[in-house]
Order: C-alpha cells, then structure tokens, then sequence
C-alpha cells in the first residue's frame, strides 16, 4: 500500500485545505520528472520562452538582475515608455538592475513602476508607506533608491494602495497606447499564486475567460499556504505580525505583459527548498486558472531557476 497525500487525505484535516481546483495527482507527477528533464520545453510554452539555470541565489540575483536592467535599457535606447509591475518577492536582483543601470548611465524617467501587491486589512487600506514589511518600503531601500540620480521619478511610482490601484489599468493602457511596453518582474507563491492572485479565486468566475480579465483585488483573502510562506520568507516565523488579507494586480493585468521576467530562488540550505514544487507545476502543469503561475510559461519572456530546485524532489529528514 502507498501512503502519501492522494491515498491519506480523505477525512483528514487537509481534506478541505488546499484550494478545489487542484489536481493532487497531476501536481506530483510535474513533480516527479527528473532533473536532466526539468527545463525540456512543453507544448504550451510560447516560442519567446525561455529559461535560464541558475548555480545558486547569488547567481540568480545578478542573472535575474542584469536582464531587468537590460530590458529597461532597451526601451529606452528604443525610445519608448515602459511600464514596469515590480514585485517584492524576490527582492535580491533589484541591488543588481540599479548596479548595471548606474555602470551603464541609464536614466530611468521613461519608466513608471507599479508595484504589484500591498499587504492590507478587508477594506484594502494598507501599510504606512515606510512601515517595515510593506512592499512599497522594499521596493524604495530595494531599486528606487539604489538608483540615484537616475532613479524612476516619484510621480511615476505606483504602490497597491485602496485609491490607487485602481487606476493601474488606465494608466498602463496609455503608456501601451502611445506605443510603450508592459512588463511584468515576478516571483511564484508556495501556493503558485503571481503577485497575490491566489487560486482559490478561481472558484468565483464562470468560466476562464472571466478569470482572465480580472484587472485587480482590494483586500483579497490570503491562501494559509501564503501566509505560512511568508512568515519563513519575510517575518522571521512571526506569522501574527502578517496581515490576513492584501491588495493585488490580476490576471487582466499580468497576462497583458508584453514580456515577463521571473523565476524561483526558494533554496533554505542543508538540502531542504520551499519552491521545487512550486517549479515544476510552473513549468510542466499547463495553464489553468487555479494555477496562476501555470500561465506565466504562455508568454514571452524569461525564467530563471536555481539549479537545486531541479530535484530530484525526493524525501530526506532534516
């Protein structure tokens, strides 16, 4: 007899706890392909694709970073407007975008930055804007400052605010419309979510095509997966410090990205990882609006992964 997840979970206490779409079985087998076949390419992938290995966190963070800094660099030797949606997780490639920017003289005021998500209450009012752990915080000691001189002006920072995020569509809109580009930064959920589109708001649409052209949640309810994420990632353990609930972009905004740049870094040491799972669901799973990463694959761009992510994802106690 086996015994895992499938064959123990009925009547159990994780019977109720993931979100209802997911496939369990089709989860582990994504999970167990082995790691000379982890980056084969999958019918689904865009043909603007790409991934790119990683040796550890400190290559991923100057790999990650150096192609930030690359396409912000394009844009403005094209001479277009980009809209650049950040995201506060991960956070160690933004010190090499402002590196590179600064190394190559590239003034970023033909950039605006919106900030994907925002911690907040049920109301969507969120964070102090200089309050530790609040993303728009992050995102000014992260890359706006590092900057400089040749930093994004004020007036062209977004943050996830209540009033604010609302205005995110309109404002993309035209800088596409005058001929300008979108493009998404992105990390992945333990839960697979993109910014904090979690997949348990599946359940609330028709159909994938409504899924599709949600632009935003205001003090949307967190996944338990997410918060526990978050209280290794970011809060030390702490997980009474997190807030329940967080304002986030959708899909009606991430899968307009005229190009995206993402990828996994979630290595711990001593052989243990929170993202392997997260990495080959990705990748392998297919799109499907209960995976929000899922869809990340369906556009073009690139996809940076730590090598040890790659598996084999195997048990081993620690």
């Amino acid at each position: 007899m086996e015994l895992n997840m499938m064959t123990t979970i009925k009547g159990s206490m994780m019977e109720d706890f993931f979100p209802a779409g997911w496939d369990l079985q089709k989860i582990e087998d994504c999970c167990a392909t082995p790691p000379e076949h982890a980056l084969d390419r999958m019918p689904h992938w865009h043909k603007e694709f790409r991934t790119e290995e990683c040796a550890d966190v400190a290559s991923f963070n100057m790999q990650m970073g150096y192609e930030i800094a690359k396409q912000i660099k394009r844009t403005r030797d094209e001479g277009k407007k980009l809209a650049l949606i950040l995201s506060a997780g991960p956070m160690g490639m933004y010190h090499w975008a402002a590196y590179f920017l600064r190394d190559w003289n590239c003034n970023c005021d033909h950039v605006w930055g919106f900030n994907m998500d925002e911690w907040s209450d049920a109301e969507g009012n969120t964070l102090p804007g200089d309050c530790p752990g609040g993303f728009q915080n992050a995102m000014e000691l992260a890359f706006y400052g590092p900057l400089g001189d040749l930093t994004i002006p004020k007036e062209q920072r977004n943050f996830a605010t209540r009033d604010n995020l609302p205005t995110y569509p309109e404002k993309i809109q035209k800088i596409k419309d005058g001929g300008g580009e979108l493009i998404t930064i992105y990390g992945i959920g333990r839960c697979f979510h993109i910014a904090f589109w979690e997949p348990h708001f599946a359940a609330d649409y028709a159909n994938v095509e409504e899924w599709k052209k949600a632009p935003y949640r205001k003090g949307a309810k967190l996944h338990p997966m997410t918060i526990e994420q978050n209280s290794l990632i970011s809060f030390r353990s702490r997980v009474t410090l997190i807030p329940a609930r967080a304002n986030t972009i959708g899909p009606g905004m991430f899968l307009n990205s005229d190009y995206c740049i993402g990828g996994v870094d979630g290595v711990v040491g001593r052989g243990m990882n929170w993202q392997g799972m997260t990495f080959f669901v990705t990748l392998k799973y297919g799109p499907d609006m209960w995976v929000p990463s899922s869809w990340m694959p369906t556009l073009p761009g690139k996809f940076f992964v730590v090598k040890e992510l790659e598996g084999p994802l195997v048990p081993e106690c620690n």
